[in-house]
């Protein structure tokens, strides 16, 4: 039998042991099988466990661990039934304990910047990459502002299967405070807020119908670490990109005052017209409803002192990071919800002579793969 003949095997349903390995992005551990690399759901590195293989393709191979033959110590019960394998695709780690849970995030983000970002152990032991928790909700539950409830075409409502359009009839949701964590009766929208969120951060309120950051701490911690990264001064220039209604414009406005100014780029008119709205007393903020990068690469403008940018989950890209690095902008202060997409980009700053000055990681989504780190990037 040949070396690919052997690795085609595997089918869908199949179930064997393995020894669970390392953490990988997205919620998986690393096991090998039959001369395959799995990614390995509800297990935990330095398990044995019995595993079913939920898709089988030619280049990944997934599978749930439906039985755990040798438990990882900080292994406990999930608070939510249906957080298993089959269930609820919105929980990753409600099996492991919550540092737990963020020592493995911290894992993922060191591994991303060493293999994406180009980074050696030397490096990244001069950063902070620890995943630090938010205040409040410290049992891990109850932080979700929102909740994208579904619904089937048999009018079934609840939660998605993991990688599935298929609704998993969800009664309650643990991650949800509990005036919204049930599906809304039929007939009602199921987004799970009201389509003019009001949202408050220090002093100021937005209200929003477009992106917010669904931890009710998240957006403090982030203007904080913003705002201690970047410090920006009195008379200064500043761009947000992607700014979204303005989280970071706000208070970066207030600090260059009104001898500086503030650009807020954002493709969203929603959102731009939401900033405006909350934002109306600071004139220093000019708003531009365009696309990043093509304002950047087709625009005329002087660089500024610093820049703010908070991209979708795929990050700026090469074109949007190569451009402001070329301009040799001094404080550059990257807000990622994505550590691969993160380290892709900090790939190309580095490649034109930035460095990484500091990092700061929080844990804005308990029990889920998913957190948020800010890089502040400077010249060399």
């Amino acid at each position: 039998m040949t070396q690919s003949e052997h690795r085609s095997i595997l089918r869908t349903g199949d179930e064997f042991v393995v020894e669970a390995k390392s953490m990988a992005h997205g919620g998986h551990v690393i096991a090998h099988h039959a001369g395959r690399t799995l990614l390995v759901r509800h297990a935990i590195p330095g398990e044995q466990v019995r595993v079913r293989v939920t898709e089988s393709g030619s280049k990944v191979t997934r599978a749930d661990a439906v039985e755990v033959l040798v438990a990882a110590p900080t292994r406990v019960a999930p608070p939510c039934r249906f957080a298993g394998p089959g269930g609820c695709g919105g929980c990753d780690f409600q099996h492991m304990t919550l540092p737990a849970q963020r020592a493995a995030k911290e894992d993922v983000l060191r591994s991303s910047l060493r293999r994406f970002g180009g980074l050696q152990d030397a490096d990244l032991d001069r950063l902070d990459t620890r995943v630090h928790a938010l205040p409040g909700h410290l049992d891990g539950l109850r932080w979700m502002t929102r909740v994208g409830w579904a619904e089937d075409a048999s009018g079934i409502r609840g939660l998605r299967r993991h990688r599935s359009h298929d609704v998993v009839p969800v009664d309650h949701c643990l991650l949800a405070p509990t005036d919204i964590d049930s599906p809304p009766a039929m007939g009602h929208p199921v987004a799970g807020e009201s389509a003019r969120a009001q949202r408050t951060v220090r002093h100021r309120t937005w209200r929003i119908s477009g992106f917010w950051q669904i931890h009710p701490h998240l957006p403090e911690a982030l203007v904080e670490t913003v705002l201690g990264f970047g410090t920006p001064e009195p008379g200064e220039q500043w761009w947000d990109l992607y700014s979204g209604s303005g989280l970071f414009a706000a208070f970066l406005a207030e600090r260059v005052g009104p001898e500086g100014s503030v650009i807020a780029v954002e493709t969203s008119a929603s959102s731009v017209a939401a900033g405006r709205e909350a934002l109306h007393d600071l004139p220093q903020v000019r708003w531009h409803v365009a696309d990043v990068r093509r304002w950047i690469l087709e625009g005329d403008h002087a660089a500024p002192d610093g820049v703010v940018l908070d991209p979708p989950r795929s990050g700026a890209g090469e074109g949007v990071i190569a451009a402001l690095t070329s301009a040799g902008i001094p404080r550059l202060l990257y807000v990622a919800c994505d550590p691969v997409a993160l380290a892709r980009d900090l790939r190309v700053a580095r490649a034109n002579g930035y460095a990484i000055r500091s990092l700061a990681a929080f844990d804005a989504f308990p029990m889920t793969h998913h957190f948020e780190t800010v890089a502040h990037l400077a010249p060399v």
